[in-house]
C-alpha cells in the first residue's frame, strides 16, 4: 500500500528547478533580440507606407511635368515667378486694390454735372 503525501526523489526535483532555471535564462536571453526584430517590423512598415506614399508623389509631379512642358504653360509660370522676357522690365505696382475700389465708387457715383 504506497504512503500518502510521499515526497519525490530529490533528483527528480532538482531537475524540474533546472529546467526552470534553462527556461527563465533562455527567455532572457532572447527577450532583446525578439524585442528588436518587432521593433525592426514595425519600422519596416511604417517605413514602407511612407515609400508607397512617395511613390505616388512621384508619379504625380511626373505626371504634371509632363503636362507642363509646353511653351505656354512654361512662360505663364514664369510669369508667375517674376522672371521678364529679354527687353521687358519688371514693374512693380502698388496699391490696385484700392485704386479699384476707388474707381468703382466713381462709377457708382451719381453722374451730376461736372465742370
Amino acid at each position: 500500500m504506497p504512503r500518502k503525501g510521499r515526497r519525490p526523489a530529490r533528483s527528480s526535483v532538482l531537475r524540474r528547478w533546472l529546467a526552470v532555471g534553462a527556461l527563465v535564462l533562455f527567455a532572457l536571453l532572447y527577450y532583446r533580440p525578439l524585442k528588436a526584430y518587432v521593433d525592426a517590423r514595425s519600422e519596416l512598415g511604417h517605413r514602407s507606407q511612407v515609400v508607397h506614399q512617395l511613390q505616388a508623389d512621384k508619379s504625380r509631379l511626373e505626371q504634371q511635368l509632363g503636362s507642363s512642358t509646353s511653351i505656354a504653360t512654361l512662360s505663364r509660370e514664369a510669369r508667375k515667378l517674376g522672371y521678364v522676357r529679354p527687353g521687358e522690365h519688371l514693374f512693380i505696382v502698388k496699391g490696385i486694390d484700392q485704386w479699384r475700389k476707388r474707381e468703382r465708387a466713381s462709377m457708382m457715383a451719381p453722374r451730376g454735372r461736372r465742370r
